[in-house]
């Protein structure tokens, strides 16, 4: 079996890489996607691309959409979505992923610390399971793909 699975949430520790070296150790038919993880680029895509904005709302405006483009498509096109949050910021898009990726029946993987189970019960409640590591989400796609613990 092969999956195409989208990397949402924090870009500011290696969980990503953490959890596609697991999978290609393993073996596993799987496509990873994700969104833009360099913070400045993604931020500026839309003014880089569409021309510059006086006022911050409409440069973060032109980004946001532009950004969410390449996030819709993604999603669209994955099989199963982990949405990571972090501990240094607040994810509010992470958590818009999430609810965008239930809304379309995806399979949900969330993967959050323990201090942040309450905020996220929502989310929580929303996914398939709730891990806090990436070897745990590289686990349970070695299961879905060939059943093996």
């Amino acid at each position: 079996m092969d999956l195409t699975v989208y990397l949402s949430g924090e870009i500011h520790t290696t969980w990503r890489e953490e959890i596609i070296a697991a999978c290609a150790e393993a073996g596993l038919s799987v496509r990873f996607t994700a969104p833009v993880t360099d913070h400045a680029a993604s931020d500026d895509c839309g003014v880089a691309i569409l021309g510059a904005e006086d006022q911050k709302f409409w440069h973060d405006h032109k980004g946001a959409k532009i950004n969410a483009i390449r996030t819709r498509k993604a999603i669209a096109d994955a099989d199963i979505v982990v949405v990571r949050f972090g501990e240094k910021y607040k994810q509010w898009n992470a958590a818009f992923d999430a609810g965008y990726a239930a809304a379309l029946g995806k399979s949900l993987i969330v993967m959050h610390g323990a201090d942040h189970q309450h905020a996220l019960k929502e989310v929580d409640a929303a996914a398939l399971a709730v891990t806090e590591t990436p070897a745990q989400v590289a686990k349970i796609l070695a299961y879905v793909i060939d059943g093996t613990i």
